[in-house]
Parts: structure tokens; sequence; C-alpha cells
């Protein structure tokens, strides 16, 4: 507010991620994605749609996850989809507490993008997560973030940008050409 005296867009970005499966999660495992997915994204936003309030316009982006809807078998995330998850629903509850106030609120939903979260050696293996065999760039997210604030009659959405995980997973070799016959791997 200091330097730019108002917000016109928040977009709540910061995630951790710890790959586990359940049982092994520790309490300070817990308590940090607590805090910064879900105690982290609260107070910023809280804070910005405060001003936004007094403004009478506002828009907040919050970045959560494909694996809220769509878990992938061999990536343990029960602590990612339930605090991402939490966002999202929070992303729906806000976009209708605010609409009549010239707030809105939407959300993104990540595949796997290339980032320094993941080392170089894993992107093989990440990328054939994704049906379009490839991670998602930064310039990804970038742009569905700047589809939905220049997108006014849009609130309460979440597109997914996860190189087509949402819409299901590819099976290899279905169909063999020879015989017509159809098999999964």
């Amino acid at each position: 507010m200091g330097r730019f005296g108002r917000i016109d867009t928040l977009v709540d970005n910061a995630g951790i991620f710890i790959a586990k499966p359940f049982t092994q999660y520790t309490e300070a495992d817990c308590a940090a994605i607590l805090g910064v997915n879900n105690a982290g994204f609260f107070h910023i936003t809280q804070l910005a749609v405060a001003e936004m309030e007094k403004q009478g316009t506002g828009h907040v982006v919050q970045i959560t996850t494909s694996l809220v809807d769509h878990a992938i078998a061999g990536v343990p995330s029960v602590l990612a989809s339930l605090t991402k998850g939490g966002l999202n629903a929070a992303t729906k509850s806000l976009a209708i507490e605010y609409a009549k106030r010239g707030i809105r609120v939407n959300a993104v939903a990540p595949g796997t993008i290339k980032t320094s979260m993941h080392s170089p050696e894993t992107y093989a293996q990440l990328a054939a997560l994704h049906p379009v065999g490839r991670l998602g760039e930064i310039s990804d997210i970038v742009d569905a973030i700047m589809y939905l604030e220049e997108a006014g009659f849009v609130t309460g959405e979440i597109p997914h940008v996860d190189g087509g995980q949402s819409a299901g997973h590819l099976c290899h070799d279905l169909n063999d050409r020879r015989t017509g016959a159809y098999r999964v791997e």
C-alpha cells in the first residue's frame, strides 16, 4: 500500500508439497504445510481483501493443485490435497461472499510445473504424469492468471492448467494396429 497506494490483484502463490505416505507425515510436516498453504493464504488474503473492499474492486487468485480433484497413484499427496483443497473451497466461498462488492476470487490448479521445487533428474518421470507428455512451464500458469485477470465476468472458477492430467490418464499401446486388439499396460 505504501508503494502503490492500492491492491488490484493478489496472487496467493506460496505453497509447500511434501510427498510422503500418509502414515509417515510428522507433526512438523503437518504444521509446516498448514502454516504456508492455509495460514499464509488466510492472513495475506484477509489483509488484501480489506483494502479491496475500500476500493470497491479487486481480484484474488489462489494457486492450488490438480491433485485435489485427481489423485495420482504413486504420488502421495494427502496434506497437499487437504490444504489446497481447502483453498479450492475458500475460492468459491469468497467469490460468493464478495461478488457484490466488486471483488472477484478465482484459482488456478496446476499440474507439475518446471520449477526449482523439482530436480532436473525427475523431469522425465514427472512429465509422464501429463497426457501432453511434458512438464508445465511457469508461463503456462502466468497465462492462466492473466486470462482470469482480464475475464471480468469470471469469479469462483478453478481452471486446471495441468497438461490434461485432470481429463484422465493415458494408457500405453491401447490399440495394437496389427490385430485391432486393445490392451492396457
